[in-house]
């Protein structure tokens, strides 16, 4: 594990950003507009989707993916300046937020200017040409970190970036040898103390497929050692089965129990429902209750919460990648169109009246109003250092407990279906549910719980 990882990362929520599509001008200058309404949701670091040029040569859509960069060392001019960027660092920076920027090194686009100006620094396919050892991506060429001059070129290029944003968003960093990343880490906290490090760990499945075609692909505990903070992925499979009926919401717990022992004791998890290469959650979760309660458990979980922009809006529609397509319209009309509000009311259920989660034009209690206050709740140092349980009931509840030094924190959370009696393991009495405000009783080692998410916490 990283040493110098802060467990404090956990307490924090990190907010995602493609420029591109983010705005009708798709410039840094109207990102910065929004800054006010991204630090009001909680939001402690914004990731920034690659800003560098894309390539022309084998673009995929009409504007091509910004994983296809042409080169590290300039920013997009479609998105703005140079100024313009360092201008849109200094505002989020204003505001108490840090900035992560996309690092894509494990390959460029065909007509990139390494491959123009340093074709050995490539991975050659046996005719001599270029070529990807990933078949659909179809867009890129891969590096060869054979070439130890390739290594400080991009460790420069990463420190000069250093000196002006906080940290890094490393795409498939698992195909890019290990020292590589330790000796990088290393050289850019010379420049940046604290550079915040993050891996887009892979899905066992692409770990056991890579290294069977004998490519280098790092597991997790590998990419730890580098890094601050991984995916979720080796536990994502086993959310999507549950909620595609093919796996069980029990599995899905064990999975997440089970990264308390084979991680190190500082570990830290991207803990989140979507992000750009997954479906939208309101999509995968269209009952509104449901999702309310998978908002809760996400932030609730140990490890930094990611919110994908739009999703605090209960956006359905995942963004392309290779053309235009805002997450937000030039008209705040048309915003508050995507919006799914929610609100926590009396509504009958047939046997009689159940608080629940429900739609309503105009509620009180937007989704953008419950990360927030989950984004409060999180900052609790309960959540920091604790040891970390999860348990299903039915094949619709999870309970998850933190706990540490006499205190502990318990979430209830009604994933499918309504109301129902959760055993949990809590003191009796009557305590205030931290997200609603509602009195919560715990009686002969039970709730009532009535569809609403619960979090209490237990002092000393």
């Amino acid at each position: 594990m990283a040493k110098a990882t802060s467990k404090a990362l956990r307490n924090q929520m990190m907010y995602q950003v493609f420029v591109r599509n983010y705005s009708p001008e798709g410039t840094f200058k109207k990102v910065e507009e929004r800054l006010d309404e991204i630090k009001a949701l909680g939001t402690d670091i914004i990731w920034l989707m690659p800003i560098h040029p894309i390539g022309t040569v084998k673009r995929k859509g009409s504007l091509g993916s910004p994983y296809a960069i042409s080169d590290y060392r300039a920013v997009n001019l479609e998105f703005g300046t140079m100024e313009d960027f360092k201008s849109l660092v200094k505002e989020i920076h204003a505001r108490g937020m840090k900035c992560i920027i996309d690092v894509v090194y494990n390959h460029t686009s065909p007509d990139s200017l390494l491959s123009k100006e340093h074709p050995e620094w490539f991975y050659h396919k046996e005719d001599g040409s270029f070529g990807n050892r990933v078949g659909d991506w179809t867009d890129i060429i891969d590096l060869d970190y054979g070439n130890r001059d390739l290594w400080d070129y991009q460790i420069e290029t990463l420190k000069m970036w250093a000196e002006i944003v906080d940290g890094f968003r490393c795409d498939v960093a698992p195909l890019i040898p290990l020292e590589f990343w330790l000796k990088a880490r290393a050289e850019v906290e010379t420049v940046r103390p604290g550079c915040i490090w993050l891996s887009e760990s892979v899905e066992p499945g692409f770990i056991t497929y890579m290294r069977g075609r004998g490519i280098t692909a790092l597991s997790d505990s590998e990419i730890y050692q580098a890094f601050d903070l991984c995916y979720d992925y080796d536990v994502y499979e086993k959310f999507r089965a549950y909620l595609a009926g093919k796996g069980t919401l029990a599995a899905y717990a064990e999975a997440i129990e089970r990264q308390e022992y084979i991680y190190p004791e500082n570990f830290v998890k991207l803990r989140f429902l979507e992000n750009h290469d997954q479906t939208r959650a309101a999509f995968l979760i269209p009952d509104e209750n449901a999702l309310v309660n998978w908002t809760a458990f996400s932030f609730f979980q140990k490890g930094l919460t990611l919110v994908y922009a739009g999703q605090e809006y209960g956006a359905e529609h995942t963004p392309s990648l290779f053309d235009k397509d805002d997450v937000f319209s030039e008209d705040e009309n048309d915003i508050r169109l995507r919006a799914q509000a929610y609100a926590v009311e009396a509504v009958p259920d047939g046997d009689g009246v159940t608080a629940t989660a429900v739609q309503r034009e105009g509620a009180e209690q937007e989704l953008r109003s419950l990360m927030q206050k989950l984004a409060g709740i999180k900052r609790d140092p309960l959540f920091t250092d604790s040891v970390y349980t999860v348990k299903a009931q039915e094949d619709r509840f999870l309970i998850a407990a933190h706990e540490k030094d006499g205190r502990r924190a318990i979430g209830v959370f009604t994933v499918k279906g309504g109301a129902g009696y959760v055993e949990v393991d809590f003191p009796d009495g009557v305590y205030d549910n931290l997200i609603g405000g509602e009195k919560v009783e715990v009686f002969r080692g039970g709730v009532s719980c009535h569809g609403n998410p619960i979090i209490l916490i237990r002092e000393e």
